[in-house]
């Protein structure tokens, strides 16, 4: 009796034994069944698909009353992506939200007790979250990016994925939100606060570069070309500038910020109590 007690109770034990593909289906299941979470995504989506058409068919409308001056200034890739700064406020609130959403809500307590080594569940948020940006913000690029050619064809500025760089800057710029969004979700777990998150974040976007700028000239180019909004934006852009770091360069140092942030919320979350 004792021997077949003992060969039921093996098959429950390892059933219930955590591991960090079970952690990435739980958080999975927490992010898409949160209301907010969907709406956010939405609202980020239409942000990035919206934006840029809408952008594109004015300047098409416009086209034939621009100067050559203002016609120049017109680069087709940019103007139908310039939903990425709408769409970077949404990823940035929702990676805060997917950790200090379960601090608010106390179900922190529940969650590190089913995963007492805690990291597992830090690097799931992360994983979860970085893969349904970076596939949400991929497919609302490529679709922003075709509708707004089509509708710039008039003009004959139009451009092709085809082209130099075209695919690096539409694709880069889903690489950049999705970071940007993993930068976010580091900052959530280092203050477990959502006003709090937000509002650094939101300081570091739009806040510190306007700082920067009336910092003396020399300094503000040295140090403005390496804040993460303007390093980042470096591989989402055909032509950075020759102030502006290489595109690969500034998406690294993006990522360093985003690994910075992590990194230190892995060392309090291991150090502080729930």
């Amino acid at each position: 009796m004792s021997a077949g007690t003992a060969d039921v109770s093996r098959p429950r034990a390892a059933h219930g034994h955590v591991t960090q593909v079970r952690v990435l289906v739980s958080e999975w299941v927490k992010l898409r069944t949160v209301r907010s979470t969907f709406f956010t995504l939405v609202a980020a989506a239409i942000a990035m698909t919206g934006l840029g058409p809408l952008f594109s068919e004015i300047t098409a409308d416009r086209w034939p009353d621009l100067t050559a001056a203002e016609r120049a200034a017109h680069e087709p890739v940019a103007l139908s992506l310039v939903g990425y700064y709408l769409a970077q406020l949404a990823v940035c609130v929702l990676g805060v939200l997917v950790i200090t959403g379960e601090y608010s809500t106390g179900m922190i307590r529940a969650t590190l007790s089913a995963v007492p080594r805690r990291l597992p569940v830090l690097w799931a948020k992360a994983a979860v979250y970085g893969a349904v940006v970076f596939s949400l913000m991929a497919a609302s690029s490529v679709t922003a990016f075709l509708i707004s050619q089509n509708l710039l064809e008039p003009t004959g500025i139009a451009t092709s994925l085809g082209e130099a760089g075209v695919t690096r800057v539409v694709l880069g710029n889903a690489l950049y939100l999705t970071v940007l969004g993993l930068l976010s979700v580091g900052v959530g777990a280092l203050v477990r606060n959502t006003a709090g998150g937000t509002t650094i974040i939101f300081g570091v976007l739009l806040v510190v570069p306007e700082i920067v700028k009336i910092l003396p000239a020399n300094w503000a180019d040295t140090i403005g070309k390496y804040l993460p909004n303007t390093a980042g934006r470096s591989v989402a852009v055909l032509d950075p500038g020759p102030s502006a770091p290489a595109p690969w360069t500034g998406f690294a140092v993006l990522c360093l910020y985003a690994a910075v942030a992590l990194g230190a919320a892995a060392l309090t979350l291991k150090q502080r109590d729930a």
